[in-house]
């Protein structure tokens, strides 16, 4: 088989086997892209000319191109992933990706927003729009309840039960965890179901939690334009991505007294250590209570 074959064969194993979402399978993607054009101008065609010096150039390659550490990191786990694939199956009597070391990725504090940024942020839609008004219950159900924006995006309309106050969402690797929703977003989902989203759907029905104007879902593209609006429109000078929201709502949950576990699990991390870098964040109330 070809070199594209088999990466187009990892690819799909990855999601059947796996469970990768389909932006980790895009991602990979890119990368493992990356990975054949350089064999191509290295005259590799064949999974058994691939030695480490190889992929060490390689690797040497994307750093030259600017890419970021993590990016390089991700690059690596979708090499390794790939090499892996192909000796478990049969297709390499050898891993040459083996023995090439992880590069150690930065690991930068999460830009989080203060208490009254978030305020004016939430206050910045035009509620007496119906956009406005599913907005305003995007943005709080984000702070509340620190999804990611695939997994708010993606909300089906009997996703979150109203009465006993929670959402149930499907994060990466389909894995489902249920979420508590506090009283104000619940309070602004409420106005956006009753007269917001009826008004934006004009009578036709979808599936879909969130929608916009077309009627269709709204996508993560849209919701990223519309924060982005009203992040400039509540004075907040910095870049402020779905992201950012998500990091205010674990460092908010830990600088109250959440443990580390519960907000680890309310965000869907799989590894404790991921959960750990907004304890970085809480340091200055750590220092005032001592």
């Amino acid at each position: 088989m070809t070199l594209d074959a088999l990466v187009d064969e990892y690819l799909t194993a990855l999601v059947a086997e796996r469970g990768a979402s389909r932006h980790t399978r895009e991602a990979y993607a890119r990368d493992l892209a990356r990975y054949l054009d350089f064999l191509e101008s290295q005259g590799l065609r064949n999974v058994a000319a691939i030695r480490p010096p190889h992929l060490n150039a390689f690797f040497a390659r994307l750093r030259e191109s600017g890419l970021t550490e993590r990016s390089v990191a991700r690059a690596l786990s979708a090499v390794r992933g790939l090499h892996r694939f192909l000796l478990a199956t049969g297709r390499a009597a050898e891993d040459p990706a083996e023995l090439v070391r992880r590069p150690h990725a930065l690991r930068r504090l999460p830009g989080v927003l203060s208490l009254p940024e978030v305020e004016r942020l939430l206050a910045a839609p035009q509620t007496r729009r119906p956009d406005g008004l599913r907005d305003r219950a995007m943005l709080e159900f984000l702070y509340a309840t620190g999804l990611r924006v695939s997994e708010l995006t993606a909300l089906p309309l009997g996703a979150v039960n109203l009465t006993a106050g929670f959402v149930r969402t499907v994060g990466k690797g389909d894995k489902e965890r249920v979420i508590p929703v506090g009283r104000e977003a619940l309070r602004w989902l409420r106005e956006y179901l009753e007269r917001g989203r009826p008004a934006l759907l004009r009578g036709r029905e979808s599936p879909a939690l969130f929608v916009g104007r077309r009627r269709g879902p709204l996508t993560r593209q849209a919701f990223w334009a519309l924060l982005k609006r009203h992040a400039r429109l509540a004075g907040i000078p910095r870049a402020v991505s779905p992201h950012t929201l998500r990091h205010s709502f674990a460092t908010d949950l830990l600088r109250n007294g959440a443990d580390l576990r519960s907000v680890q699990e309310m965000l869907g991390h799989k590894d404790l250590s991921t959960t750990q870098i907004y304890t970085h964040v809480t340091n200055p109330q750590l220092k005032e209570v001592h």
